[in-house]
Formats: C-alpha cells, structure tokens, sequence
C-alpha cells in the first residue's frame, strides 16, 4: 500500500495538513524594563527563524520598571500560538496579548519622509501631503520633510505615491498599538 491510498483510512501518519496561510499580527508584550529583554526577545524570533516586521518599545510604567513591546510579524495561526506562548514563559515578561486576534484595536505608525523635486512634483508633493494631513517639518528650495501619522496602510501609500514625485527616504517609527475602551491588556 503506498501513503496516498492509507489518507482515507484515519491513520495518524497519513492525515493530509491543512494548509495555513500566513498572516500578520500584532502582539503587545509588557515586560520588565531592564538590561537585556530587548536581547532576549529579539533572540527568541531570530533563533526561530521567525521575522519580526516592526517592533516598537517604551518604558510606560515608569515606578513600575515595565516597558510595553509592539511587535508585528506574520505566521500561520499555529506559529503565531506558538511565539506567544514562549514570550509568556520569558521570566522578565509580565503578558503577551494577540491585539489582532482581539480584534478592536487602534494601530498607528509616524513617519519622516523626503521627497526632492521642483516645479510640478513639487506642487504635486505638497498637494498629496496636505490630503494625506501630512505636516512638513522641514522645506528648502528643492526638497521637503513631511511627517505623517497614521494606519500603516496610510503610510505606505502615501510613500508609494512619493516615489515619482522625488522620494529620497523614509524613516518610520514601526507600529504602536493599544486595545480599545475602558479596559487594560489582558495577557
């Protein structure tokens, strides 16, 4: 008998995978605030192999010690189940939430981003930044420096729409997220 004809039998050696698509999340980590849980985090997805898209800490608790981690990477549910559960065995971390499994939370990104060019792409530019409520924070003869806060979707096509207009470069802050309403992280 060869494997493809035991698929039907239940036999647990030849049950066909589900196939799992990959998706991103968004995961909220507070955690002690000191030396080395920066490292440590950051060594549990690079010894995984597991890609970290944008990540973003801050001390918010200052008496307290504890910083708040944003962390967005993508994965199939089971990989992204299994990074939760090994940040919530880290001793530093005090809880770990799946914001995008939770569902109602607001996400924002700020970005810098320089655009040089003259004549119509310059108007252009400033006419594309005052629709996407970008503020310039910088301006010479022949380039700008617009700042921009929003939804990651925002911003990326607010660069997308830069890059015939003179797109130098952009810095961005990576992803700050929090649940909505009256109550705290759960972990």
């Amino acid at each position: 008998m060869n494997a493809a004809h035991l698929t039907g039998t239940g036999s647990a050696y030849f049950l066909e995978e589900k196939k799992q698509e990959a998706e991103a999340h968004t995961l909220a980590v507070i955690a002690e605030n000191q030396p080395g849980v920066l490292a440590r985090i950051i060594g549990l997805f690079a010894g995984r192999g597991y890609n970290i898209d944008s990540l973003t800490v801050s001390e918010t608790e200052h008496e307290k010690h504890v910083s708040r981690f944003t962390i967005v990477t993508t994965g199939t549910p089971s990989v992204i189940a299994q990074i939760k559960n090994q940040l919530e065995r880290m001793v530093p971390v005090h809880s770990v939430a799946d914001l995008t499994v939770s569902g109602n939370y607001l996400a924002r990104e700020l970005a810098m981003v320089k655009v040089a060019g003259k004549g119509d792409k310059r108007v252009e530019a400033l006419r594309l930044a005052d629709a996407f409520r970008a503020r310039v924070v910088d301006a010479s003869t022949d380039s700008f420096v617009f700042e921009l806060t929003g939804k990651p979707d925002k911003v990326d096509q607010f660069i997308s729409l830069m890059v015939p207009l003179g797109l130098v470069e952009v810095s961005r802050t990576g992803v700050a997220a929090i649940l909505r309403g009256p109550e705290a992280m759960k972990g």
